[in-house]
């Protein structure tokens, strides 16, 4: 809608009186209900686009009370009225405001800061509706989805520079949040780490090979190391509770007391490497704490550097290894031993399991000491043999799972587990994507965010951030309410 053919209030309401009459009207009886709604929504859409010019058309038209000076404090005289563009929810607007200039000064439209209008033509509810969708899916799917409902084109490239800017103060934003109120909270502070590779976008030339060696692969990654932060009641129970539930469930799945959930959970995810992940999860741990707080437990898997990390900066907690992890080296012994289709593996390793969960580790590495001694065992049994004990061994320190257990703490990552997969996997690795780092860590950033349930409180922190930076004045006024993002996730 151009700046010559400005709506007037007589043709809203002939336009609102045309909405009554299609409801209302004879016509209204030949027609179905999906036709209505599809009538409406694209008039409603055109209405609000009327509207909004009106808006700014009646802002413009009244000029400052006070004079309009220059950063050295000279009065600046009006000039002309500038046109202006602005992309909104309902498509785009041009109007024109008051503009102010003399030679040797930078000129200054007052409007701009008055209305808070961002640094670009795209408005704060059209890029954070656009960056909404991005979160969760391809970028052209969701850019297609504005087309398709509301009309909308807009770039690919409008997209990513948006996510980039808007991403920038997620860092920021969790430094100044309150922490969850005491109440609110269980007495067990858990947090987890696990890393999850990002196809990167491959700065080497593509591979020609027909057929890769062992170790080779086509598409190039970057390792995420995602965190989970939560708190937790105590949920004690046996050895025996955890091997049935692991490896008889149905026999497992009788009434049982409701198993507590996490609290207050907070996700995030950096391409930045172990130490600033950790470091992080230690600013997060820091907010956390009080005197509700009676428990620390830190689960990761078996990377050395990570419980490296996690031992550094985490203090106080009691680093955990994640049972699952070691129950996968005991299958991997137990394939060893008998084979993938010998019933006596499963037996085995449920034995073994339970040593394990029963506090008995060093009798599990012991057994696997003795059985690399059998003369009948290949090089190649006795090496996987010696791998899993090496690894039982090393992580003995974090293996007391009969205490674990006792005293109600979770003994699995199945939380960061769930961050790696919901997080990172399930939106960084569909099919055919491949990332530049900065792009990558952006959606990670404003993903976390909508999965920390923060979306709204994130961008009302944000465009007050965005108007100080740009105006360098304090913001005019709090939104009365937010657009609600539309539910995304499965």
């Amino acid at each position: 809608m151009s700046t010559k053919s400005q709506p007037s209030v007589s043709d809203l309401q002939r336009d609102f009186q045309e909405l009554i009459e299609l409801v209302t009207g004879k016509r209204a009886y030949s027609l179905t209900a999906d036709q209505v709604e599809r009538d409406l929504f694209r008039r409603l859409l055109a209405l609000g686009a009327k509207l909004l010019q009106l808006f700014f058309v009646t802002r413009a038209a009244v000029r400052p009370t006070t004079p309009v000076l220059a950063p050295d404090g000279s009065e600046l005289p009006y000039h002309s009225d500038k046109p202006a563009s602005y992309f909104s929810i309902f498509g785009k607007i041009r109007f024109a405001r008051p503009y102010f200039y003399k030679s040797g000064y930078a000129g200054v439209s007052p409007l701009e800061a008055s209305l808070s209008l961002p640094e670009r033509c795209y408005s704060d509810l059209l890029r954070e509706s656009a960056e909404c969708l991005a979160v969760d899916r391809p970028f052209e799917s969701g850019l297609e989805v504005l087309e398709r409902f509301l009309g909308l084109k807009l770039s690919k490239l409008a997209l990513e520079t948006a996510l980039k800017e808007d991403a920038a103060d997620v860092l920021a934003y969790y430094e100044q949040k309150s922490p969850p109120a005491p109440r609110t909270e269980g007495p067990i502070l858990v947090a987890q780490a696990d890393g999850k590779g990002i196809p990167m976008v491959s700065h080497e030339p593509a591979s020609n090979k027909a057929h890769l060696g062992k170790g080779e692969k086509h598409v190039h990654k970057k390792e995420a190391i995602a965190t989970s932060l939560y708190t937790i009641v105590p949920y004690v129970r046996t050895p025996l509770d955890v091997l049935k539930a692991l490896f008889h469930p149905k026999e497992a799945a009788g009434p049982q007391s409701k198993r507590p959930g996490p609290m207050n959970k907070k996700v995030f995810a950096t391409l930045a490497g172990k130490e600033v992940a950790i470091t992080r999860l230690a600013e997060q741990v820091a907010y956390r704490q009080g005197g509700h707080i009676t428990d620390r437990v830190a689960l990761t898997d078996g990377a050395e550097p990570l419980q490296a990390q996690v031992t550094r900066k985490l203090e106080g907690f009691t680093l955990v290894l994640d049972f699952m992890h070691a129950d996968e080296y005991l299958w991997q012994a137990g394939n060893t031993l008998f084979g993938e289709t010998d019933p006596q593996r499963d037996v085995w390793v449920e034995e073994r399991a339970l040593s394990l969960l029963s506090g008995q580790a060093l009798d599990v590495i012991h057994l696997l000491e003795e059985a690399t001694k059998d003369e009948k065992r290949t090089d190649t049994q006795k090496a996987v043999l010696r791998q899993v004990g090496g690894y039982l061994q090393r992580n003995l320190p974090y293996m007391h799972y009969d205490e674990y257990l006792a005293r109600g703490w979770p003994i699995s990552t199945g939380a960061v587990e769930g961050t790696c997969r919901h997080l990172v996997k399930d939106r960084m690795e569909l099919a055919g994507m491949r990332w530049v780092e900065k792009g990558a860590q952006a959606v990670l950033d404003l993903r976390a965010v909508y999965e920390n349930g923060d979306w709204d409180d994130y961008h009302r922190f944000r465009r007050q951030r965005q108007h100080i930076r740009l105006y360098k004045t304090p913001v005019p006024h709090q939104p009365a309410c937010e657009f609600a993002c539309l539910e995304l996730a499965a």
